[in-house]
């Protein structure tokens, strides 16, 4: 086969990072692979990368983000070129948000393959360390979750994903195109077998020092498990039983529901490590770009008042989102709601100053992101900034925050959806209540399957790394009756807004409106949509060796 390069395979010179203190993800030199793996040092240095990339706009910091505005949780901020096809399911594929989050993941699935095939090379020869095993673990955990990145974006039924385990060639990976599978279920038996080689590997968290604190660990092996079971069931029923296996394990090993939904969300250091916690993006607010997290301030408002510092205002909450949250009664009983979505009139607490919220600049929604907002609060903006709870770089706006990938209440969840779909109504209804109870709501599940769609929207809004759009497409392909409706309703549909006469009166008027910035392109659905189109260029790059996903 000829060698064709893809993906942004770049292996020649690595950027590295040498440091003590793990969320400091500060560049330190650069090392090429003949002297990679002499020492502990450097086996640590290996993995900065896949830690300090999450956060940044080519993943979880924005681009990834764009996708959820064809569900109807958000309302897009700001103008956009693609609005017309990424947010209304009308994709090509060439859309910029998906050609960068795809070359990144695939950039980083080869450097993940590197570190692993590195290191099995190197203990066919010797015994490793224990600091080189834990490294081994920690590639296959990111391995695992890049792959199932691609694959529940771009996989389906009637075709998989390109991926190769390099240790699995003989004589050594040769960098050619990474073979496609014929279904996304070859890729998610490949991941879980990525996982279980992880769990073995991976140290409890609580045997990790402060400084390390954030690594992957054995828990969160088997809470992505049930993750990517989940996505393995829409196309295989069987594999409910094991998301129920693999919550069970997780648990076992002592996660469980943080009693504060409030605290999930704190900026403080000493809060970020819950019970509740599985798979995070730590980051330290810091002075720069690489040393927090951008997406919380991405959604905070454009311009930040004019108060020295500068939000984006790009992701806004939607009415389908408010409206959702009052199913489970008023805004000022309702936790999850309160904590998810300032409205106007309510307090914003922002450059020492405390005031009724109201959207400066922008008039999209009536709503902004309530999550994230524990770093602007309590003193002036260059306090914050001082104290490190916020970047000082307007153009890449950032703060500390344990930017959530993955938690406990996410597999607390799926384990209900799984009992639903074996039958198990009342054990489904116990983990739900539990969800609920955390909430201050009312134990009422019934462990019916739309209380699912409920439950993890509310729960989970502005939470990127718990998909909102590949839930809705799951269940739009195979979900029972009542939440395929639901799901394709919310696919079907334009997000509504609160509009409010003026946008700098925190107490006028408002009236809930239809979102018509999508240039009046309706949204459709068909189950080829389950998956999105490759990116064009890099089917001309591989001479065609990539074929396109049916029905694009």
């Amino acid at each position: 086969m000829k060698k064709i390069f893809i993906f942004a395979i770049a292996l020649v010179t690595l950027s590295l990072t040498s440091c003590q203190d793990f969320l400091d993800v500060t560049k330190e030199g650069d090392y090429t692979t003949d002297a990679y793996f002499q020492n502990d040092q450097q086996s640590i240095d290996a993995l900065k990368f896949f830690y300090a990339k999450l956060p940044t706009e080519s993943l979880y910091g924005r681009e990834i983000c764009w996708e959820q505005c064809a569900t109807n949780m958000y309302v897009s901020g700001r103008q956009r070129g693609y609005k017309a096809t990424l947010f209304t399911l009308n994709y090509t594929g060439d859309e910029s948000p998906l050609t960068d989050s795809f070359g990144v993941i695939y950039e980083q699935l080869s450097r993940a393959n590197w570190v692993i095939s590195s290191l099995l090379a190197k203990e066919g020869k010797t015994e490793l360390t224990a600091i080189e095993s834990r490294t081994l673990g920690e590639a296959y955990f990111f391995r695992a979750f890049l792959h199932n990145l691609a694959a529940c974006r771009y996989g389906s039924d009637k075709q998989g994903v390109p991926f190769v385990a390099w240790e699995s060639v003989e004589g050594g990976y040769n960098y050619e195109i990474p073979e496609q599978q014929a279904s996304v279920t070859d890729n998610y038996a490949m991941i879980i077998a990525d996982l279980e080689k992880a769990a073995e590997r991976l140290p409890k968290f609580e045997s990790y020092g402060a400084a390390d604190r954030g690594r992957a660990h054995k828990a969160a092996a088997y809470g992505l498990m049930a993750r990517v079971y989940a996505n393995w069931a829409t196309w295989d029923s069987t594999q409910w039983k094991n998301v129920i296996t693999a919550v069970n394990d997780c648990e076992a090993l002592g996660r469980k529901l943080e009693p504060s939904y409030d605290r999930l969300f704190s900026c403080e250091f000493e809060d970020f490590w819950t019970d509740e916690y599985l798979f995070s993006i730590p980051t330290n607010g810091g002075s720069t770009s690489a040393a927090g997290c951008m997406f919380p301030c991405v959604v905070f408002n454009n311009k930040g008042y004019g108060m020295g510092f500068n939000g984006w205002g790009q992701f806004k909450p939607s009415y389908d989102l408010y409206e959702e949250f009052l199913k489970d009664g008023p805004r000022e009983e309702n936790v999850r709601l309160k904590r998810t979505v300032m409205a106007y009139g309510d307090e914003l607490d922002y450059n020492g100053q405390k005031f009724p919220f109201f959207d400066a600049n922008d008039d999209e929604a009536g709503f902004m992101c309530a999550k994230y907002l524990d770093a602007f609060a309590g003193g002036t903006i260059k306090d914050r900034q001082a104290a490190g709870y916020l970047g000082t770089d307007d153009n890449w706006p950032t703060q500390r925050i344990n930017y959530h990938m993955l938690r406990f209440a996410d597999c607390v969840l799926l384990r209900a959806e799984a009992n639903i779909n074996l039958g198990n109504a009342a054990e489904a209804a116990k983990d739900i209540n539990a969800i609920r109870k955390r909430a201050g709501l009312e134990q009422n599940s019934k462990g019916a399957i739309e209380e699912i769609y409920h439950e993890r929207m509310c729960e989970f809004a502005f939470e990127p790394g718990t998909d909102h759009l590949v839930d809705l497409r799951r269940w739009a392909v195979s979900g029972k009756p009542e939440i395929k409706a639901l799901a394709i309703k919310e696919l079907t549909t334009q997000p509504r807004a609160l509009k409010h006469a003026s946008r700098d009166d925190a107490f006028s008027a408002a009236t809930v409106i239809e979102y018509t910035d999508y240039n009046g392109i309706a949204r459709t659905w068909e189950d080829y949509k389950v998956a999105f189109p490759y990116p064009s260029a890099q089917i001309a790059k591989s001479n065609n060796q990539l074929k396109q996903n049916p029905g694009w």
